[in-house]
């Protein structure tokens, strides 16, 4: 594979630390949240993982839609819920992933191919893939 950009962000203190990225572009607290027993307040691992795998969708799916001339709507939207929890073989825990996406004024068969179409192409979705839970459905 070809590295057409790299990044790189360094984590201090786990999550309840912070988190930055090389060029000062991000830079965010952490704490864990209440549901998982910290106190909560500030940004967890999840929710950076909820707005990057968000954004890579929906940019995958203005891929697709130039590469295969589909009309994407200005106004789509992809919303990423991440859930985390206990691991069925005890070693840890895991995450699953549902992706909404709304596509106004696209018909159901159209978006729900785009969707998948998408999902092929996304480095997120490639990443995860087999990994965890993925689930798309169209709001």
């Amino acid at each position: 594979m070809k590295i057409l950009y790299t990044t790189k962000a360094t984590a201090t203190g786990g999550r309840d630390g912070k988190a930055e990225t090389d060029d000062g572009l991000l830079s965010v607290a952490l704490a864990a949240p209440k549901e998982l027993g910290g106190k909560g307040g500030a940004t967890n691992p999840e929710q950076l993982f909820a707005a990057g795998y968000s954004a890579c969708f929906l940019g995958a799916m203005k891929f697709v839609g130039n590469r295969d001339k589909i009309a994407v709507p200005a106004d789509v939207t992809v919303t990423a819920q991440v859930g985390i929890g206990p691991r069925d073989d005890g070693e840890g825990f895991g995450i699953a992933v549902d992706l909404t996406v709304s596509l106004p004024g696209l018909d159901k068969a159209a978006a729900e191919d785009l969707v998948a179409r998408a999902h092929k192409v996304c480095p997120y979705s490639h990443a995860t893939k087999g990994n965890i839970a993925v689930n798309t459905a169209i709001a």
